[in-house]
């Protein structure tokens, strides 16, 4: 529900830079396609049932259809049900209106306009090799120009975000702040199986999860995806997870060692005993070979032929593992903000939900580093103007979730489907 109310506030931030002519055409990096949830068996059909009726309750998610019709499955994703084994007991939920996102386009054209401003400087190729605080409560970065012999140059600022994705632990503990303590990370890569071949691609347009396994963790969640890549589309099915000691896709592996401290050290050794099942895991998943990952691809796509799917390695993603009363360490999925006492400095550490929330992350960030600011009127009506329903819970609140939607559709070029009232059953008692 958090990540669905957090998503639309990053609609309405990317509505208003197509407005403003940040983002180019939507079409770019944003695309209508359904999402779904597909299952077989009893108890996962009985689950899936429970969960759509439960979720009916909620505007942002009225409107999406259940069915155990096989031929009205089949209307929605042709590839997941032929070859399937008839008679099976099976169901699927659909949103029509989901969407997949390319974070990287949207990343390249945000840092291209940023580049075009007066007051904004961007350096590329650059890295942080050092950050300390000035005498005066101010920070010194230390940058190498690797398109420079790696010259080394300092910068003084008043205010530092770490938003380093994997990098940012490594950033965050050279500054040196009390809140840093504690914090360590756990590296996960992913791999997926993907295809471009045509008549494959052309007949399956939807994003459809599965049901992660007993044990796996919640970004294990098996998911067969219509992705549109630089215009093109093209069917990824994954993850399969990889293990690596790099913090980074091309970092080095003593990434997780070198991140190591006298005050990470017991969290990440609480944190690993309490966390078995996601060894076995990974060992697991390490283990696959290309024949077993196949096999997995046909639980949702059961005409999946070998010579259509290659392998392809995505990124990795740093865990958060941090100190906790109780147990001593925990491995948490989501993502935090770290900040300073004084709100000088502040890093994002973790990984999913990730970009699709990185909107309101952000807003998150201002309410931790500038609060003062945050409330004055001039600030508050400046966000209403990015976010217009900055302030407000859309759940719950029919008129405006309708509003917001139709408003970012109409900019994003997605498709709008307004929310219907929610159905009020009514018990007739009758006497005899």
């Amino acid at each position: 529900m958090a990540i669905n109310e957090s998503f639309e506030i990053s609609k309405q931030f990317w509505a208003t830079q197509v407005q403003r002519g940040v983002l180019a055409n939507p079409r770019s990096f944003i695309n209508d396609v359904p999402h779904m949830s597909f299952v077989w068996g009893e108890d996962n059909v009985a689950y899936l049932k429970k969960r759509h009726a439960a979720l009916q309750h909620s505007t942002l998610f009225r409107g999406m259809e259940y069915s155990e019709n096989p031929e009205q499955i089949k209307q929605w994703v042709p590839l997941v049900m032929e070859g399937r084994e008839p008679g099976q007991k099976l169901a699927a939920t659909r949103m029509a209106i989901g969407t997949d996102v390319n974070f990287g386009e949207i990343t390249r054209q945000l840092i291209a306009s940023l580049d075009k401003q007066e007051h904004v400087k961007v350096h590329l190729r650059h890295e942080v090799r050092d950050i300390a605080r000035n005498e005066d409560g101010t920070w010194k970065v230390v940058v190498a120009d690797l398109g420079n012999d790696e010259a080394l140059r300092s910068v003084n600022a008043r205010f530092v975000f770490i938003g380093a994705g994997g990098g940012a632990l490594k950033l965050l503990q050279m500054s040196g702040i009390e809140e840093a303590e504690g914090y360590a990370g756990f590296p996960v890569g992913g791999q997926f199986l993907v295809t471009t071949n045509p008549e494959i691609v052309a007949r399956h347009q939807a994003k459809v999860y599965g049901k992660a396994s007993v044990g796996s963790p919640p970004m294990s969640v098996p998911h067969l995806d219509t992705r549109v890549i630089d215009g093109k589309k093209a069917l990824l099915f994954g993850p399969f997870a990889t293990f690596s000691t790099k913090f980074l896709k091309n970092g080095s592996m003593l990434d997780m060692f070198s991140a190591m401290t006298t005050d990470n050290f017991l969290p990440m050794t609480h944190a690993g005993l309490d966390n078995i099942p996601l060894s076995r895991y990974l060992i697991g998943q390490l283990l696959l070979s290309q024949e077993d990952r196949m096999n997995e691809l046909r639980e949702y796509f059961p005409n999946a032929k070998d010579e259509d799917w290659t392998l392809l390695t995505a990124g990795q993603r740093v865990q958060v593992i941090k100190k906790d009363a109780e147990k001593g360490g925990v491995l948490q999925f989501g993502t935090e903000v770290v900040s300073s006492a004084d709100g000088s400095i502040a890093a994002l550490l973790g990984a999913s939900p990730g970009a699709s929330t990185a909107a309101p992350i952000m807003l998150h960030l201002l309410e931790k580093t500038f609060k003062d600011k945050l409330q004055t009127p001039e600030w508050q009506a400046r966000l209403k103007e990015i976010i217009p329903s900055y302030g407000q819970k859309l759940d719950g609140n029919l008129e405006l979730t309708n509003q917001i939607r139709a408003w970012s559709s109409e900019r994003l070029g997605l498709t709008f489907m307004p929310v219907e009232p929610e159905e009020v059953k009514t018990e007739v008692a009758v006497s005899l």
